[in-house]
């Protein structure tokens, strides 16, 4: 795995604090620490969409972000896991993996 799928791992790990963020934030430090994990969770994306095909770099943020947020939602606020959910989160990962796969690097990173 090249450094810039590390940046869309770590982008979509921060992705997952500021949509957290967003729904529980009750004072100026909360909002502050989502403002700035919006900001690198986009800059890294960015970064990362400079080599690798923009398309599947959204879509591997996005899915992983969505799974990563829903797995948060279950083990730290108590959110129920129904059956039908996590099917379609086994889904979504089997495409992100997928996309993941096939697509092809076409230079080297700059970092």
């Amino acid at each position: 795995m090249n450094r810039d799928w590390v940046k869309v791992l770590i982008a979509a790990f921060f992705e997952v604090m500021w949509v957290i963020g967003l729904k529980h934030a009750e004072n100026v430090w909360s909002w502050l620490g989502t403002v700035v994990a919006i900001g690198i969770s986009f800059y890294l994306m960015i970064m990362a969409g400079r080599t690798l095909p923009v398309g599947t770099v959204y879509a591997v943020f996005v899915g992983l972000g969505t799974v990563g947020t829903v797995f948060s939602e279950v083990v730290f606020f108590g959110e129920p896991l129904q059956l039908m959910k996590l099917l379609l989160i086994l889904v979504l990962l089997v495409g992100v993996v997928g996309l993941k796969l096939v697509t092809e690097e076409t230079g080297e990173s700059e970092s």
